[in-house]
């Protein structure tokens, strides 16, 4: 096998939660368009059918099932269904997650509703899903990716509960790889700031010169937001033979801050 082969995903079969939109939706075109088939869920079902649809034009399956990542029924329902409908499931991606309502808080200001709702957003979503990935794959085997955020690491002012949410799923995913080794590997993805649907919305960049703004106060080394895409590269090397022999990691796709 060459060592482009190695990112080749034929045959596999992956879920990827919060796959209506942004990121969610380039991770779930990125592994189809490297030979996965995909299991698609979000709230929204047109949301899901459309990226179903782009799914299929590259010549792979897809299912879309509209989904809440926070209801342990609903996350087992799309495993079986994924199993039923494809197969198998040999690759889960958490996706799903982000801040309830839009609105960043101080730790000190955070009341215990707005809480407990971000870490069941962020962290219990993962925890169930993670558990019943390991379940659906504990004949085959298979990977876990898990997105985490660039807020899990230092501290986060005015975004306390985010950020500590996300340490969590670092720390979920360090402890996971051990308890799912060898048969399943399980890593994280750590995005830092991409301008998505969500990200406007939490951050109140919704024009151009307001994103211009907040990029040069945030200082990325790079010198430009994320894509989705640069996301989706990183999740589809944890999901192939590429990274066979990683686990337990958070790969950081931040541009260098």
């Amino acid at each position: 096998m060459g060592i482009l082969d190695k990112f080749r995903l034929d045959g596999e079969v992956a879920v990827v939660t919060g796959a209506g939109k942004g990121i969610g939706r380039a991770i779930a075109i990125g592994l189809a368009e490297a030979g996965a088939d995909v299991a698609v869920a979000s709230r929204t079902q047109s949301d899901l059918d459309a990226v179903a649809q782009e799914i299929r034009a590259l010549g792979r399956r897809a299912l879309p099932i509209a989904t809440d990542a926070t209801n342990f029924d609903a996350l087992q329902n799309l495993a079986d269904q994924t199993v039923k409908e494809l197969g198998k499931v040999s690759i889960w991606v958490n996706n799903a997650g982000g801040i309830p309502d839009g609105q960043p808080r101080y730790l000190t200001r955070t009341s215990e509703e707005h809480f407990d709702a971000q870490i069941s957003l962020n962290l219990k979503a993962v925890w169930m899903g993670s558990n019943i990935a390991v379940q659906s794959m504990a004949q085959e085997g298979g990977a876990i990716i898990n997105i985490s955020s660039r807020s899990a690491f230092g501290p986060q002012v005015k975004n306390g509960p985010y950020g500590a949410s996300k340490a969590a799923v670092n720390s979920l995913t360090s402890t996971l790889s051990v308890e799912a080794a060898p048969n399943v590997r399980v890593n994280a993805v750590a995005p830092g700031p991409i301008p998505t649907e969500n990200f406007d919305d939490c951050m109140g960049t919704d024009t151009d010169e307001k994103r211009t703004q907040l990029l040069k106060h945030i200082g990325i080394p790079m010198g430009r937001y994320g894509d989705p895409e640069d996301i989706a590269a990183a999740v589809v090397y944890m999901a192939s033979p590429a990274s066979s022999w990683v686990t337990g990691q958070c790969l950081y796709v931040t541009g260098g801050r």
